[in-house]
């Protein structure tokens, strides 16, 4: 019974953070190492929101992903990836061995990566929480159907678009919606 007890008092906290968040600044977040991170840190840049996996068909976008923040991070813009376990099992490792294997690529990941977590499903986390719940934001709302599900975050913290899984990362899409959030004031 207490267990069961703690576990509701668990979720309704989670789920509180969720809701009273005003924008994806106001989380904490664990690296890729285990550091707690506050997502404040990168207010007033736009902000590329990734949930990502090492042995998924849509894995080679990792090599856009990172082009993409080489190209626009002296500009004010950031990419932050978020391993999840949540598609078919395919980030089953460690952070540490997720780190090591994003090192490795051919095109090495430099930009911030963070602890794996969930975001689908009763564990999701209370960021995946506030980035799909219709409340947030009626247009981009909605459950992530897979990996490589890419939220763009503007300098003010609101979300701003959404892409879905199969949109490249290189897409003109996407380059459009990303440069428009740079020049905004």
């Amino acid at each position: 019974m207490r267990s069961l007890v703690l576990s509701s008092l668990f979720t309704l906290a989670m789920a509180s953070t969720a809701f009273s968040a005003a924008s994806v600044y106001d989380f904490t977040v664990d690296n890729i190492d285990g550091k707690a991170t506050p997502l404040s840190q990168y207010k007033g840049k736009v902000v590329l929101v990734v949930n990502v996996a090492s042995k998924c068909g849509y894995t080679p976008q990792y090599d856009a992903l990172e082009k993409l923040y080489e190209k626009y991070k002296d500009q004010g813009f950031v990419i932050l990836g978020f391993p999840a376990n949540n598609f078919g099992g395919q980030e089953p490792g460690t952070n540490e061995e997720i780190k090591t294997y994003c090192s490795r690529r051919d095109v090495p990941v430099k930009f911030p990566l963070f602890a794996k977590m969930s975001v689908k499903g009763d564990d999701k986390s209370p960021l995946y929480k506030y980035l799909t719940e219709k409340s947030t934001d009626p247009e981009f709302g909605g459950e992530i159907g897979w990996n490589f599900t890419k939220f763009l975050v503007g300098k003010d913290g609101a979300i701003i678009n959404r892409f879905a899984t199969p949109v490249k990362p290189d897409d003109a899409k996407v380059i459009a919606a990303l440069e428009k959030a740079l020049a905004a004031k």
